[in-house]
């Protein structure tokens, strides 16, 4: 289980260098609550981006974003609205986005709009 987080860590810290390399500030990193956690929350102008990051080894058990099921994406959402209530960030277009890491192939896709509240 091990391997599997730190595979999960590295996804997360090389999505991150992605997002502030294309010029995104990163408010906050594993923001948790009951029953949710943020991966990365990062701000571009008037835009928070909400992004769940998945990693994996290849694509030989389909892509990434195919992890993320009905739950996975309402707990997300949720979790959004406490972490933007808590903040006071309600001046701002809110995005969910998804970003797959495959580290070996050293590839990153960012799939922006990955889901919304409808």
């Amino acid at each position: 289980m091990r391997n599997k987080k730190n595979l999960g860590d590295l996804g997360e810290e090389l999505a991150a260098k992605f997002l502030e390399e294309k010029g995104y500030q990163i408010l906050y990193r594993n923001f948790l609550g009951r029953g949710f956690e943020l991966d990365i929350i990062a701000k571009k102008d008037d835009l928070i981006c909400i992004c769940e990051v998945k990693t994996r080894k290849s694509y030989s058990y389909g892509r990434a974003i195919e992890a993320i099921d009905t739950y996975k994406i309402n707990s997300i959402i949720y979790g959004s609205q406490v972490f933007l209530n808590k903040f006071n960030l309600y001046n701002f277009q809110i995005r969910y986005d998804v970003i797959e890491v495959y580290p070996i192939e050293k590839k990153i896709n960012h799939i922006e709009n990955a889901f919304d509240l409808g």
